[in-house]
C-alpha cells in the first residue's frame, strides 16, 4: 500500500472523516488529469517536502488553516505524476508515484493526481500540520523579485498595493497620476519627443478616464506610431467624447492606426463603438477587416453575428478563413 498526503482545509476535516474526500475539479489549473479527481503528495521521510503546498494553497480563498489527510491505496492504483503545470504528466501507479517522487533531485512542486474520490476506508488519519511548512507562489520564490504585471500578481493579495506602487510594471502600471501625464505630454509635444509622447500615451492606456479634449490634437500628429498609442489609450476610457476621436481615427490614411482602431474598439460596450465596427468592416485594408473579425469574437451581439456572416464573404482568403476559426 502507498501513503500519500492530501491537504484540506480544516473546517472540512469532519466531513472527510465522515464521507472521504470528494473529487473536485482542477483547483490548481494543473493539468495533470482529464476530469475530476483528488491531488496528493508522498509522504517522504522529510516533513518540509511531504507538507510543501501547505503554504501556496493557504493563499487561496477560504478556510487559511490547512490539515493533513493521510491516505493509503492500492500499490497499482492508477495514478498520474508531475510538476504542477506539466501538460504531459507520466502515468503510472500509486507505488510508481511514490519511487518516482522519492528519486526526484527536487521534488518541489510536484504532485499526484488520483482521478477519482478518496474513499472513507482509505484514510487513515487527519493531522494538524505547522502552517508556515512550504513555499508560495512557486518553489525557489524566496529572495526573487517578484513580478508586478497583470499575469503575475494577486490582485487584492496582501500588501499587493504598496508593491506595484514600489515597483510599478511599465506596461500594467499603476499609471502615474492624470497631472503628471498631461505636463509629460506638453512637456514632449514642446520639445518634439515622439519616444517621450509615446510612453506618456502608454501611461494614459491603463487609466479608465482621461482628459479627451486635451489630447484630441494629437489625432494630427504625424507619426503614425503616436495616432496608434493614442488609439489604443482611450479606447477603454469611460469619458464623454471618446466615440467622437475613435471615430476620426477611423479615417485615418494610416492602416495601422485603423488597425489599432478595430482592435480596441470592440471592448467599448457603447451603439457609437457598434456602428464604428461595422463601418470598419468595409474598410479597403483585409489587415484592419481581421482585427474587426477578432473583435466581432468578443462581441456577443445580434449585429455581430450578423456582420462575421458578411465577413465570412469577404474577397480576401485571410479574412474569410479567421472567420471560419471563430465560428467553430
Amino acid at each position: 500500500m502507498a501513503t500519500f498526503v492530501h491537504l484540506a482545509p480544516a473546517d472540512r476535516a469532519a466531513r472527510i472523516r465522515r464521507g472521504g474526500i470528494r473529487a473536485l475539479s482542477h483547483g490548481r489549473g494543473s493539468g495533470l488529469g482529464d476530469g475530476r479527481g483528488v491531488y496528493l503528495f508522498p509522504v517522504l521521510p522529510s516533513y518540509t517536502l511531504t507538507h510543501q503546498w501547505l503554504r501556496e494553497l493557504s493563499r487561496r480563498p477560504g478556510s487559511r488553516e490547512l490539515v493533513a489527510v493521510h491516505v493509503r491505496l492500492p500499490d497499482g492504483e492508477a495514478v498520474t505524476v508531475g510538476r504542477y503545470g506539466d501538460r504531459e504528466p507520466e502515468e503510472t501507479t500509486a507505488a510508481g508515484a511514490v519511487g518516482r517522487l522519492g528519486r526526484v533531485e527536487d521534488p518541489r512542486g510536484w504532485e499526484v493526481f488520483l482521478p477519482r474520490p478518496v474513499a472513507r476506508g482509505e484514510i487513515r488519519h487527519l493531522r494538524a500540520v505547522r502552517q508556515v511548512n512550504g513555499w508560495r507562489y512557486f518553489p525557489g520564490a524566496h529572495g526573487v523579485t517578484p513580478c508586478t504585471c497583470a499575469g503575475c500578481r494577486v490582485p487584492g493579495g496582501y500588501g499587493s498595493r504598496r508593491l506595484r506602487e514600489r515597483r510599478p510594471h511599465p506596461d500594467d502600471g499603476p499609471a502615474p497620476a492624470p497631472r503628471v501625464l498631461l505636463a509629460r505630454v506638453e512637456r514632449a509635444v514642446a520639445a518634439g519627443d515622439t519616444a517621450a509622447l509615446c510612453e506618456a500615451l502608454r501611461g494614459y492606456g491603463l487609466r479608465r478616464r482621461g482628459p479627451v479634449a486635451r489630447l484630441a490634437r494629437l489625432s494630427g500628429h504625424p507619426d503614425p506610431q503616436v495616432r496608434r498609442l493614442l488609439a489604443r489609450a482611450v479606447a477603454s476610457w469611460s469619458t464623454p467624447g471618446v466615440d467622437g476621436l475613435l471615430r476620426e481615427l477611423a479615417g485615418d490614411a494610416e492602416t495601422g492606426v485603423r488597425q489599432a482602431v478595430a482592435e480596441t474598439v470592440a471592448y467599448r460596450p457603447t451603439p457609437e463603438a457598434g456602428a464604428l465596427l461595422a463601418e470598419l468592416a468595409g474598410d479597403p485594408a483585409s489587415a484592419v477587416r481581421e482585427a474587426v473579425v477578432e473583435g466581432l469574437a468578443h462581441r456577443e451581439t445580434p449585429e455581430a453575428d450578423a456582420l462575421l456572416r458578411r465577413l465570412a464573404h469577404d474577397p480576401d482568403a485571410g479574412v474569410r478563413e479567421l472567420v471560419e476559426l471563430f465560428s467553430e
